[in-house]
C-alpha cells in the first residue's frame, strides 16, 4: 500500500524555520539536522538544526548588491555539495556554476561551453561516481521571456574526467534533475512543457532517448522543482499555481496540496496556452500564502521524513512531516 495516494498535507499542521531569507530557492539538507539554502544576497544561508543562521557570501564582494530576485545580480539557483562539503551553485544570475566554500573561497567551475556563454543555469546535480549535472533552462535573457509553452530551448551538461559536454538539448526550459535509487534513470523538470521527463543514463554518461514520465501535463502551474521518496514517488513542485504533486511508481499524480490562488492561476493559464510570453504583470499575481511562487521539494531531517518546501517569495522556509522518507541524496 503506497501511503501517499491517501495522503493531504495538513495546512494547520505546517511549520517554518528560518528568517529574513531572500528568495531561499533550492534547499539542502544535512544529517545534522541543518539547512543549506539560496539565497540572492550572492551566497547561502546556512541554518542550524535549532534555527541559529549565518549568510555565507563570497569574500571580496563587500556589500551584497541589491536584487529584484528573478534576473539581476548574482542569484544562487540550484544546490549541490561536492565530496569536500563546499557547495556547488547553478547561479542563473551570473550564467556560471561556481564552488563556494563554507569560508566564502568562491571558485567558477564552468562559464561557457564550447566557448559560447552557458545560458541561464538552473541547477546542478552531484552523482555517485562524483561527475556533475548541470542544467541550463534557456539561452533567452531575460530568462523570464522564455516562459512560454511554444520554446524548447534548454539543455544538460555533464561535467566529468573529460570536461564538460552537452549530452541532452532541445528540452523546455531545463529545470530540476534528480536520478533514481539505482541512478539508471535521469529525471528532468521541464518547465514550460508541464511534464517530467527521463533518460536512461549509459555508463559513459551518454543520455539515452527522451520519454515523458507520469502524465503529459501536470496541470495548473508549471513543474519546478521535485524529489523522490523512498517508495519512488516523485514529488512535484508547480510554480505560479503553488501545488504539491507526486507521480506514484505507476505513473498516476496525486495532489499533496493547493494553495494558489485559483482566479490568478486560471489567468496564467490561459495567457501561457497562446504560446506569447506570459507578461511578468499577469505573473506577479499568482501565488499562494505557504510558499508563494514554490520551486522545490527537500526531504530531511534524522528519518528524511521532514519536507522542506523552497521559494522564489518566501522569506523563511515551510516544513511539514511526511508518510514515507525521502530518498537520500549522494551527500547523506
Amino acid at each position: 500500500m503506497n501511503p501517499i495516494k491517501d495522503f493531504t498535507i495538513d495546512v494547520a499542521a505546517i511549520r517554518t524555520i528560518g528568517h529574513d531569507l531572500q528568495r531561499p530557492e533550492c534547499i539542502l539538507a544535512r544529517r545534522d539536522g541543518s539547512l543549506l539554502a539560496a539565497d540572492a544576497r550572492g551566497g547561502v544561508m546556512h541554518i542550524g538544526a535549532t534555527g541559529e543562521q549565518r549568510l555565507i557570501l563570497p569574500t571580496g564582494i563587500g556589500t551584497p548588491a541589491s536584487s529584484d530576485g528573478l534576473t539581476s545580480g548574482s542569484l544562487p539557483n540550484g544546490l549541490a555539495l561536492d565530496s569536500h562539503g563546499n557547495v556547488v551553485i547553478a547561479n542563473i544570475g551570473t550564467d556560471r556554476v561556481e564552488c563556494l566554500s563554507t569560508s566564502g573561497e568562491l571558485r567558477v567551475l564552468l562559464d561557457n561551453i564550447d566557448g559560447k556563454p552557458l545560458g541561464k543555469v538552473n541547477f546542478v546535480l552531484r552523482d555517485s561516481r562524483d561527475r556533475l549535472w548541470v542544467t541550463v533552462s534557456t539561452r533567452v535573457s531575460p530568462w523570464p521571456n522564455a516562459i512560454r509553452s511554444n520554446l524548447a530551448d534548454g539543455y544538460i551538461v555533464l561535467i566529468d574526467e573529460r570536461g564538460a559536454r552537452i549530452v541532452a538539448d532541445g528540452l523546455a526550459f531545463t529545470n530540476e534533475i534528480r536520478f533514481d535509487a539505482s541512478e539508471a534513470f535521469l529525471y528532468v523538470a521541464e518547465t514550460t512543457a508541464k511534464r517530467v521527463s527521463r533518460f536512461a543514463v549509459r555508463d559513459n554518461g551518454e543520455l539515452g532517448p527522451r520519454e515523458t514520465y507520469g502524465p503529459s501535463q501536470l496541470g495548473p502551474g508549471l513543474i519546478d522543482g521535485f524529489a523522490f521518496d523512498a517508495d519512488g514517488n516523485l514529488w512535484c513542485a508547480m510554480i505560479f499555481a503553488d501545488r504539491l504533486v507526486a507521480i506514484d511508481p505507476a505513473g498516476d499524480a496525486h495532489v499533496l496540496l493547493d494553495d494558489g490562488d485559483k482566479e490568478a492561476t486560471a489567468l496564467f493559464e490561459a495567457a501561457f496556452a497562446t504560446g506569447d510570453i506570459v507578461p511578468m504583470s499577469l505573473i506577479e499575481k499568482t501565488g499562494g500564502t505557504i510558499a508563494p511562487w514554490m520551486t522545490s521539494v527537500t526531504f530531511g531531517g534524522l528519518d528524511l521524513k521532514t519536507v522542506y518546501l523552497g521559494s522564489l517569495k518566501q522569506h523563511s522556509i515551510p516544513f511539514f512531516a511526511s508518510p514515507v522518507p525521502g530518498l537520500p541524496m549522494i551527500h547523506w
